[in-house]
C-alpha cells in the first residue's frame, strides 16, 4: 500500500487519501502554480498509526526516507547541508477543513549546527536565529506538550529587557539568549534536550500531527460540525519558504471575495517580514491586502492573476495562504473559503450570474443551517444611538450582535454558559484550545489580530458575532479587567458587541432581526423551483403562521389543537368537560369550546389563503389539563363548583402510570367521540363560512396515535358522516381529507390497512422515535450525550433520523401505504422535518412534504432542494 505521495503524484480528487490540503497542493502543482515542493503522508497512514499503538510502521519510515531523498534532489537542497540548506514545514490536513484544530510545525531541520549554516547562507543572523527560536517553541509545544505560554513568557521577558515591541525587533544576539532559555526550559520540563537529528525531528513531528487528530479541540470541532471521527489527517511535508527574510519578504492570507459580505473584491491581510503563523495567530495586527499593491505592485498583479485562475478552477471562493520570499511569490495553500450566510448566498448567486456554476451547483454550495445567520438579531438603531460606547477601534470580523457578561477564559465561558448565563469571551487573542468556550459565547472580542485571525475565521464559521484587533483595550486575563479609554470593565460586567461595525458598548442593547436581501430571495426562489419535496410549517398561532408564510411555507403540516385550550377561559370550559359527570353537562361544555375553536380555525384558514392546514385532533391525556398543586386545586375546585377533595379524587382517577402510552390520541376519540366530533364541526363550520365568502380552504383532519385499522375506520366514519351532512346542508362544494398520524411502530407495519381508510399519513417522528427506542424524549437528555461520546449512538435520534430503525419503519410504511393507495399523500411533522440530513432521507423514500417550526422553514427548503439535486445526480 502506498502511504506517501509527492505533490506531483496527486490530484484534487484524492481528498480521501491526501486530505483537503494535500489534494489542493497536488492540484496547484499540476496547474503549474508556484508551490514549494513537498510530499503528503496519507490519512490512511494516520489511522494505521493510531490503531497500532501510535508507532510509525517501518514501511512508512522507509517511504518517508525515500521521499525525503527525492525532495532533496528536486529542490537541489539538503538537510544538514553546508549550503543550500533544506528546511520543511510539517502540517496537518484532513479531508474536511478544520482550521487551527490540528498541529503545524515550521522550520523543521534546524539544529545548533544548521542554524549557523542558514545564517551564513542568507547573511542574516537575526533571520536564522528567529527561525530556530520558532522551531524550538512550536516543537516543544506540539511534540512534547510543553506549555506554550512558558515560551511566550520567556520571549516577553527578553522583549521587555530589550525595549522591543515586536519579535522582529530583537537582534540575533538577543534571539540567541532567548534560544538558550528555551533549551533550559526543555531540560527543566521534559528532562531532555531539543533533538538535533533531523530525521528524528521529522519522525516525531509526523507522529505529533497524527496524534493531534484526537486532541480535545479537534474532537470538539468534529462533533460541532458533524465530521466523522474515522477519517484521520494527512501530513504535508513541504519545503520552507520564508516570509521573515527582511523587508522584501512577507506572508499573508486572502479570500478571493469578502467572506463577510460576498463582495467581489480581494479580501485579506499580510505582514512584512513575518511567517504565516504570525497572521493566523493574531500576534501582530496586519495590513490590508490592498496595501500590497503599494508595497509589492508586481506581486499584487501576479497574485490577482493566480487568484482568478484558482477561483475559476475550483468554481468557488478560495481561501489562500501565500508567502513572499525576497520578492518571489509562493502559494502555500488554497481551499474553499469559510464564509457567513450573507456572503455564501451572494457568492453563490454571483457565480451563477458570471457563468461559473449552475443554479443547482449554487444551491449545493449553501449550508442549510447557515440560514440561521440571517435570523440572528442585530442591535436596534434607536437603542444603539443611546448606548455607551466602549470602543470603535475594532475590526468587524463576523456580523450580528451579542450581549452578555464579560469572561476572560474559555473555561469560565463554558461554566457560566452551562449555568444559563449569556457570556462574551474577551481575550487578547483566541487559540484553537478556546473552541468550546467560543461556541458557547454570545460573541467574541480580541484586542489583537486581524480579519483572518483565528478568532475571526472560527467565529464566521460558527455564525458568531466577533470583533477583533480592538487596540485601545488593555485586556488583563490574570486580573480579569479590561481598561478602555473611558473606564474599566470587570468579569461579569454586561457588554454588547456589534460584529457588523466593530463597536463595543456597555450594558444591554435591544435587538432586532436582520432583513434578507436579493441574493437570499434568489436562492430561495431557485430552491422552490428545484425541490420535489414541499415544505410546510408546524403552527397554530397567527404570528407563527405569518412567519412561516413569509419564509415560504406552503401550508401547515401540524396544528396542535391542544395548544388552543390553555387560555384561562378555554381551560375553564375544557375542565368542565373533563370533570362533568353527566353527558348533557359535558356536551354543553363542548358546545362552548366549539365556539372558541371556530374562531381559531377561521383565523388559520384566512391567514393561509388557500394553502392546506393539517389539523391534529386532541392528542394529550386529559390529566394534563388539570391542576397539580394544592393551591391550584383549591382555585379550580371553586371555579368548577366542587370540593377540593372531589377534584383530587378525579385527578387521581385520571392519573396514568405511563401517559405517553396511555389514554391519549385516538383513544380519547374512541371513549369521548363527541370531543373529536366537536373539533371536526368547528373546523367545518369555519371552512364553510370562508367558502361562502368566496375564499379557498383546504382542511386536512388528522387522527393521532392510531395503532389499529378499526380505530381509524370507526372515527373516520363518524367524522365524515357529520361533516358531509354539514356541507350538504350548507349547499357548498368543499373538499377535505381525513387521515392519520403515524407514530406507533405497529402502524408502520399495518400501513397498507390504514391506507385503505385514511387519505393521508403524517409521520410524527418524535413519538415514533420514542416508541422505537424506548427512550423518553423528556428524559433522554440525562444519558444521550454520553451515548454519543461513547460511540453507542452516532447522533441524537431526536435531532437526526435513525436510518436503521426509525428510518426503516418510515420506509416500510411508505411502501405499504402507497401499494394500497397510490394517491396517498404522505408528510412528516416531527422535529426531524427541519433537519437537513433527515430531509435527505424523506426525499429518498418519496414523501410529499416535510413540516417544521416556522423559523426552520428556510433551512428545510434549501435542504429539500439539495436532496432533490442529489437524488437526480444518483
Amino acid at each position: 500500500m502506498q502511504r506517501v505521495y509527492a505533490f506531483n503524484e496527486g490530484t484534487a480528487q484524492m481528498k480521501d487519501i491526501l486530505g483537503g490540503k494535500g489534494a489542493n497542493l497536488a492540484e496547484m502543482t499540476r496547474l503549474g502554480l508556484p508551490v514549494p515542493k513537498g510530499f503528503t503522508i496519507s490519512a490512511k497512514a494516520c489511522l494505521e498509526f493510531l490503531n497500532h499503538g501510535e508507532v510509525l510502521l517501518d514501511e512508512l519510515k522507509a517511504e518517508i526516507d525515500q521521499y525525503i531523498q527525492q525532495l532533496e534532489q528536486d529542490t537541489g537542497k539538503k538537510f544538514d547541508g553546508a549550503e543550500n540548506l533544506l528546511l520543511v514545514s510539517v502540517r496537518s490536513g484532513a479531508k474536511i477543513s478544520m482550521p487551527g484544530m490540528m498541529d503545524t510545525i515550521l522550520n523543521v531541520g534546524l539544529n545548533d549546527h544548521t542554524v549557523e549554516t542558514l545564517a551564513q547562507e542568507t547573511q542574516d543572523y537575526r533571520f536564522a536565529y528567529d527561525c530556530y527560536r520558532r522551531l524550538l517553541q512550536m516543537y516543544g509545544n506540539v511534540v512534547f506538550g510543553m506549555d506554550g505560554s512558558k515560551f511566550e513568557r520567556i520571549l516577553d521577558q527578553h522583549k521587555k529587557a530589550a525595549h522591543a515591541r515586536y519579535d522582529s525587533d530583537l537582534t540575533a544576539d538577543q534571539l540567541k539568549a532567548v534560544i538558550a532559555d528555551y533549551k533550559e526550559l526543555y531540560l527543566k520540563e521534559i528532562d531532555q534536550p531539543f533533538p538535533q537529528n533531523v530525521t528524528d525531528q521529522i519522525y516525531e513531528a509526523v507522529k505529533a500531527v497524527f496524534r493531534s487528530w484526537n486532541n480535545d479541540r479537534a474532537k470538539y470541532y468534529r462533533k460541532l460540525n458533524e465530521i466523522p471521527n474515522d477519517m484521520g489527517t494527512a501530513v504535508n511535508i513541504q519545503e520552507m519558504v520564508f516570509g521573515n527574510r527582511g523587508e522584501s519578504s512577507g506572508t499573508g492570507v486572502l479570500f478571493t471575495r469578502n467572506p463577510a459580505t460576498g463582495e467581489h473584491k480581494l479580501f485579506g491581510e499580510y505582514l512584512v517580514n513575518a511567517q504565516g503563523e504570525d497572521v493566523v495567530a493574531g500576534i501582530r495586527t496586519p495590513s490590508s491586502i490592498q496595501k500590497l499593491a503599494e508595497d509589492f505592485p508586481e506581486i499584487y498583479t501576479l497574485l490577482n492573476e493566480l487568484v482568478y485562475k484558482l477561483e475559476h478552477h475550483y468554481k468557488d471562493m478560495q481561501d489562500i495562504e501565500f508567502t513572499i520570499e525576497e520578492g518571489q511569490l509562493y502559494i502555500l495553500q488554497t481551499r474553499n473559503g469559510k464564509r457567513t450566510a450573507k456572503s455564501a448566498f451572494k457568492v453563490a448567486v454571483d457565480l451563477v450570474k458570471e457563468g461559473v456554476i449552475t443554479k443547482e451547483e449554487a444551491l449545493m454550495r449553501i449550508e442549510p443551517s447557515a440560514v440561521n445567520q440571517w435570523l440572528h438579531p442585530t442591535f436596534d438603531s434607536e437603542s444603539l444611538a443611546q448606548a455607551e460606547l466602549i470602543s470603535n477601534h475594532g475590526l468587524p470580523a463576523s456580523p450580528g450582535s451579542g450581549t452578555g457578561q464579560v469572561v476572560f477564559t474559555a473555561k469560565v465561558a463554558k461554566e457560566w454558559a452551562e449555568a444559563g448565563k449569556k457570556v462574551i469571551l474577551v481575550r487578547q487573542e483566541t487559540s484553537p484550545e478556546d473552541i468550546e468556550g467560543m461556541n458557547l459565547a454570545q460573541a467574541i472580542v480580541t484586542s489583537h489580530g486581524g480579519m483572518t485571525s483565528h478568532a475571526a475565521v472560527v467565529a464566521r464559521g460558527m455564525g458568531k458575532s466577533c470583533v477583533v484587533g480592538v487596540d485601545d483595550l488593555e485586556i488583563s486575563e490574570e486580573n480579569k479587567t479590561v481598561i478602555y479609554p473611558g473606564g474599566e470593565l470587570h468579569e461579569g460586567d454586561l457588554i454588547s458587541v456589534d460584529g457588523s461595525s466593530g463597536k463595543l458598548y456597555r450594558g444591554e442593547i435591544k435587538q432586532s432581526f436582520t432583513s434578507t436581501d436579493e441574493s437570499y430571495a434568489t436562492i430561495m426562489e431557485w430552491a422552490e423551483e428545484v425541490s420535489e419535496l414541499k415544505v410546510r410549517m408546524n403552527a397554530e398561532t397567527l404570528p407563527d403562521i405569518q412567519t412561516g408564510l413569509a419564509f415560504g411555507a406552503v401550508g401547515i403540516g401540524l396544528t396542535r389543537t391542544e395548544h388552543m385550550f390553555f387560555k384561562a377561559e378555554r381551560l375553564k370550559e375544557f375542565r368542565s368537560f373533563i370533570l362533568s359527570q353527566k353527558e348533557e353537562e359535558r356536551q354543553a361544555a363542548l358546545d362552548r369550546i366549539q365556539a372558541y375553536q371556530e374562531e381559531d380555525f377561521e383565523k388559520i384558514f384566512r391567514a393561509l389563503d388557500g394553502f392546506p392546514a393539517n389539523i391534529r385532533l386532541l392528542d394529550p391525556p386529559l390529566h394534563e389539563f388539570l391542576p397539580a398543586k394544592d393551591q391550584d386545586i383549591e382555585l379550580v375546585a371553586g371555579q368548577q363548583g366542587i370540593s377540593a377533595q372531589e377534584l383530587k379524587s378525579r385527578i387521581h382517577n385520571l392519573k396514568e402510570v405511563n401517559p405517553m402510552l396511555g389514554h391519549r390520541g385516538c383513544r380519547l376519540g374512541m371513549t369521548f367521540p363527541n370531543l373529536y366530533l366537536m373539533q371536526a364541526r368547528a373546523i367545518m363550520t369555519s371552512a364553510i363560512k370562508l367558502v361562502q365568502e368566496g375564499l379557498e380552504v383546504s382542511p386536512e383532519i388528522m387522527i393521532p396515535l392510531v395503532s389499529t385499522q378499526k380505530e381509524l375506520a370507526i372515527l373516520k366514519e363518524k367524522i365524515v358522516a357529520e361533516l358531509d351532512q354539514m356541507i350538504q346542508e350548507a349547499g357548498v362544494e368543499l373538499a377535505y381529507t381525513v387521515g392519520t398520524m403515524i407514530e406507533i411502530p405497529r402502524a408502520c407495519f399495518i400501513a397498507d390497512d390504514l391506507a385503505q381508510i385514511g387519505q393521508f399519513f403524517s409521520f410524527g417522528t418524535n413519538d415514533l422515535t420514542q416508541m422505537t427506542y424506548g427512550f423518553s424524549r423528556d428524559d433522554a437528555g440525562k444519558f444521550i450525550n454520553q451515548y454519543i461520546e461513547n460511540g453507542v449512538l452516532e447522533t441524537d435520534p431526536f435531532q437526526t433520523i435513525d436510518l436503521a430503525g426509525v428510518g426503516e419503519l418510515v420506509r416500510i410504511a411508505v411502501e405499504k401505504g402507497r401499494q394500497a393507495n397510490p394517491n396517498l399523500k404522505i408528510g412528516v411533522c416531527g422535529e426531524l422535518g427541519g433537519d437537513p440530513k433527515s430531509i435527505m432521507f424523506f426525499n429518498q423514500v418519496g414523501l410529499d412534504y416535510v413540516s417544521c417550526s416556522p423559523f426552520r422553514v428556510p433551512i428545510a427548503k434549501i435542504a429539500a432542494a439539495q436532496a432533490t439535486i442529489r437524488k437526480q445526480e444518483k
